[in-house]
């Protein structure tokens, strides 16, 4: 399985060495579900950056599943899982029209989820799952509204045609609603405050999912958005001051977390949430050198991160714990591993040779530069930096080097025992975090590429691992000092921080977004019991009442005319006779005190209605409605003497009320027929059928025309209805009755 991404990796690295600076493909499938969307496809430099992440990252994580989920069941579950997960995530990064973007969006939320509650068997996993895809299903839903307004105003939805445009929102009407629904859309997918807490409890998931989803795919897709969308909102003080705070906040958090944490998977976790945060505030400054910052700096994150949750696997297996507490001297009994994951941490901590230096050194850059706040956010940047060295050196120290006084108990695996592929990721992204620390010139291609995409002109880039002694070097200096006395001095540091962490757990947000979906589950399902309480009369009820007002608004609201009564036709008296008897049965039938006298009375009724009929030339509707009649008195006359007696008769209070709104649904409909006369706006159809029946169906009973030519697929569907009820009774009436005998 491994050979497809890698094949496609190999693909897009031909890509690569193929485009220019300014190169841009875009390859049209040529289908889609509707006219405005179309599966077509955008090849440039920031979806090559990404893309060949996703690809190669994905090759390596493969590789190391195999060994990883050998004794796991239901890999074949999990391994397609991972490869739609994969898709998902490609196609998000190479999509042109925004609603195939979205598409393989949500994707990347259903594939996902998934994949977090692997283990379904354990609560925590699904409740995990669950709270992942509920956060980012909230995203998705802001990104398709954003996307159909961008698409709407722009005149399309592939981004091709916008940025050949050179559209920009910013002085829409719409634009602050679109840029908010595209920030909680990256918010909620990236882990950004608060939308953060979802990140950590996804450690249920197995850790060769862990580090694929940190690394290079999923937490970066609100990365990406906001990348490829930053040509048509960014550049306006909105979206500087709302991803500029957002980020700050979400960076020192996840670092500051993450010192109180002793499972290295949560640490890493939330160190992914700090590196996300500085993401999202580079792309909020919006200047060439943060952007600059923010691209190289995602490499560096999926180099780093993804190495180091593999080691976090290894770890796991080969001593039975992610506590580093309880680990020690793992540098002797893995060296191999050991030497990847050390280097890892140097990169993380931001030290040379690694790639890790350059990235801290840009971004330090980026801030200083930034006009206005710069002091603000620099020294976010710093602290949280700060942080990052003292958790890298923790875990150094904890995991690795021997200490006093503690030897691992747990079953160790030699690393003969551990086979190359399971070797092979966290050994090749810490080679090529190393290479690309020595020789970063390899890297200036394709930020160049990427940087003429989002700020729209060609930027030369160069990078080299010293620039001098400079303002930069000196906060990179100040760094790691403040890190190493953080180290030092960790453990009335670590206590508070654990102190604060209690604190917080008061208002721990995975517990309050449980709390917010029970309670509305809660509180929806007493709806539920309200409103659909299975009484029957209740129902009608409410709607006759709803009906009443509703008509009675529309009327005093429209201001037509009336019907007056000098327009009114006289009424015959043997008509006058048949409406009082009906009028008369039905008030009957609603006083009467055993079940006969209901239904004898409900059958004058019927047979009055079938009079009216023939009284006004409906022939066929009046003898219908004769041979219902007669046979539902048949039937009920048949069986009355099985119906049993009526229990409970209906109070006076009752009576009142279900006269009164009875009498007004009468008033209503008397004063809709009077108003109709008025509303006639178009030709009225009876013509239409009149004309055209014996033309057009060659029929002279315009009724049975209706019915079986121009409403034939309604008397399909009636025909249809009525023949699956006669094979339900049917198939009833096939069951043997029960066998005594048999005990059935």
């Amino acid at each position: 399985m491994a050979l497809i991404p890698l094949l496609f990796f190999l693909f897009l690295t031909f890509l690569f060495i193929e485009f220019s600076n300014r190169g841009a493909t875009t390859i049209d499938t040529g289908w889609g579900f509707l006219p405005e969307m179309g599966f077509s496809f955008r090849v440039d430099g920031l979806s090559l950056i990404f893309g060949m992440l996703i690809s190669g990252i994905g090759t390596l994580v493969l590789g190391y599943s195999s060994f990883y989920m050998a004794k796991y069941k239901g890999q074949e579950r999990f391994f397609t899982y991972l490869l739609l997960f994969m898709g998902a995530m490609l196609g998000l990064v190479f999509s042109d029209n925004l609603m195939a973007l979205f598409i393989f969006w949500e994707l990347t939320s259903i594939t996902s989820f998934f994949l977090i509650g692997f283990n379904h068997h354990d609560e925590k996993s699904r409740q995990a799952a669950l709270q992942a895809l509920l956060l980012t299903a909230l995203g998705g839903l802001c990104l398709l509204f954003a996307t159909i307004m961008i698409g709407h105003t722009g005149g399309s939805y592939n981004l091709s045609e916008l940025y050949s445009k050179e559209l920009h929102l910013g002085s829409h009407a719409n634009y602050l609603l679109i840029l908010g629904l595209v920030v909680v859309a990256a918010a909620t997918k990236s882990a950004q405050f608060p939308f953060h807490f979802w990140l950590p409890g996804a450690m249920q998931a197995p850790t060769p999912v862990s580090a694929y989803l940190h690394s290079a795919t999923m937490v970066n897709a609100g990365i990406f958005l906001l990348l490829r969308l930053n040509p048509v909102l960014g550049a306006t003080l909105t979206w500087k001051a709302s991803l500029i705070g957002i980020g700050g906040i979400t960076m020192f958090l996840g670092a500051f977390f993450s010192l109180g944490q002793k499972d290295l998977k949560r640490i890493l976790a939330f160190t992914t949430i700090s590196a996300l945060g500085t993401m999202v505030l580079l792309i909020g400054m919006d200047t060439v050198d943060s952007i600059k910052a923010a691209l190289v700096f995602f490499i560096v994150h999926a180099l780093y991160k993804g190495g180091l949750f593999m080691v976090a696997g290894i770890i796991e297996k080969s001593t039975g714990t992610r506590d580093i507490s309880k680990l020690g001297g793992l540098l002797k009994h893995l060296p191999v591993t050991s030497v990847a994951g050390i280097l890892a941490l140097v990169s993380m901590a931001g030290l040379p040779p690694m790639l890790g230096f350059i990235g801290k050194e840009l971004i330090y850059d980026a801030k200083i530069q930034l006009p206005g706040f710069s002091w603000l956010v620099l020294s976010l940047g710093v602290a949280a930096n700060i942080m990052m060295v003292a958790i890298s050196l923790l875990v150094f120290y904890k995991v690795f080097l021997p200490r006093k006084n503690r030897f691992i108990t747990l079953p160790i695996h030699t690393e003969k025992e551990l086979p190359n592929v399971f070797l092979a990721g966290p050994v090749v992204l810490a080679i090529i975090g190393l290479g690309l620390g020595l020789v970063p010139g390899w890297l200036e291609k394709t930020i160049a590429n990427a940087l003429f995409f989002i700020q729209s002109q060609t930027i030369s880039v160069k990078f080299s691992l010293w620039h001098g002694f400079n303002q930069v070097l000196v906060l990179s200096i100040f760094t790691v000092m403040m890190g190493g006395l953080l180290f030092l001095l960790r453990s009335p540091i670590i206590r508070s921080v654990k102190i604060l962490i209690g604190w917080f757990d008061r208002y721990h947000l995975p517990v309050i977004f449980a709390g917010i979906i029970n309670n509305y589950l809660r509180v929806a399902g007493k709806q539920t019991n309200r409103i659909q309480h299975g009484y029957h009369r209740y129902y009608l009820l409410t709607y006759f009442v709803a009906v009443f007002f509703l008509i009675l608004f529309q009327f005093f609201w429209s201001g037509e005319d009336w019907v007056t009564l000098t327009e009114l036709s006289p009424i015959s008296f043997h008509f006058t006779l048949i409406l009082l008897i009906t009028s008369l049965a039905a008030v009957l039938a609603a006083v009467a005190r055993s079940s006969l006298s209901a239904i004898l009375t409900m059958g004058v009724l019927g047979y009055g209605i079938a009079l009216l009929y023939l009284f006004f030339g409906a022939v066929d509707l009046a003898i219908t409605q004769f041979l219902a009649e007669t046979i539902l008195m048949v039937i009920f006359v048949m069986v009355i003497y099985y119906l049993p007696q009526f229990s409970v008769l209906s109070s006076k209070k009752t009576h009142l009320r279900d006269a009164l709104i009875s009498g007004a649904i009468g008033v209503v409909v008397t004063l809709v027929l009077l108003k109709a006369r008025f509303l006639q706006t178009e030709e009225p159809i009876s013509s239409f059928f009149a004309n055209f029946s014996y033309l057009k169906a060659h029929g002279r009973n315009i009724v049975n025309v209706i019915l079986v030519d121009f409403r034939a697929l309604d008397t399909l569907g009636e025909i249809t209805v009525l023949a699956l009820a006669a094979g339900g009774v049917f198939a009833l009436l096939k069951f043997d009755k029960p066998n005594k005998d048999s005990g059935q």
